[in-house]
């Protein structure tokens, strides 16, 4: 056993029976991994949105068959709040209460999610939702961060989901103030699937911006990318239903996100 199961093991015995919000990423998955191995009575509990892709509700469900969980799959309802399709600045706080409001419906065990110690340095309005719906997090109480969830999901035999990149919902990558609309998302996605399976990066993102889409990549991938190359993709990508500018441009972490000026 490793240092940093054997410390989450003692926090989830603590917490006793959990209902996991779990999201298809490789944090939620360990979590729900882990817990499901050491505290009996455990839940699983994921939506699903036109913000999140298929794969992450196919891996849920993939994971959920192969390890025994009992999984509940439901939609949250965010698409109906109007305040959270508006976009505002703290968009996520609206998406995570709708969430949990949901869950907590649901089930009377407390509920915990996959934010680790990494989370805590950045703008979360999420974290906010948790703290009113009482959610834990068991991971930062371990005090583990992404690396190592990434060990712990290596030792849980979670295979070549430990190197899982980071994707946020697809509604981080719509530009704060601009609605949220799902046909959008599609089209993100869409994009987003297409750049991967031509390009192989390390990294992609659709951003829509009042300007356009702006395609963000790794910085060896966006290296290697050609005039030529990048006026197919271009194409390729407006065939899908875009009807805007498009544009190639290194990836930055949270680049949609528009913080209002002091």
């Amino acid at each position: 056993m490793t240092p940093d199961f054997l410390t989450l093991a003692d926090t989830l015995n603590a917490l006793g029976p959990i209902a996991i919000a779990v999201s298809g990423g490789i944090d939620s998955l360990t979590l729900a991994t882990a817990a499901h191995r050491i505290a009996p009575g455990v839940t699983m509990h994921h939506a699903v949105s036109p913000a999140v892709p298929a794969e992450a509700t196919a891996r849920t469900r993939a994971e959920a068959a192969r390890q025994g969980w009992a999984l509940d799959v439901f939609d949250a309802g965010e698409f109906s709040d109007p305040a959270y399709r508006e976009n505002p600045v703290n968009r996520c706080f609206f998406c995570k209460t709708n969430l949990y409001g949901a869950i907590a419906s649901r089930t009377r065990l407390t509920i915990a999610s996959g934010t680790n110690t990494d989370d805590l340095g950045e703008y979360r309005p999420g974290l906010d939702a948790a703290a009113n719906h009482n959610v834990r997090h068991p991971f930062v109480e371990a005090g583990i961060g992404k690396a190592g969830i990434r060990r712990l999901a290596a030792h849980l035999g979670l295979g070549t989901l430990a190197d899982l990149p980071s994707s946020p919902c697809l509604a981080s990558r719509i530009e704060t103030g601009i609605r949220i609309e799902a046909p959008v998302l599609g089209m993100v996605h869409q994009a987003e699937s297409l750049v991967a399976s031509a390009l192989q990066p390390k990294t992609v993102r659709c951003r829509v911006r009042r300007a356009g889409f702006v395609i963000e990549l790794d910085e060896a991938s966006l290296s290697r990318l050609s005039p030529s190359e990048a006026e197919r993709l271009a194409g390729q990508i407006t065939a899908l239903g875009v009807a805007r500018r498009i544009s190639f441009a290194a990836y930055r972490t949270g680049s949609a996100f528009l913080q209002p000026r002091a």
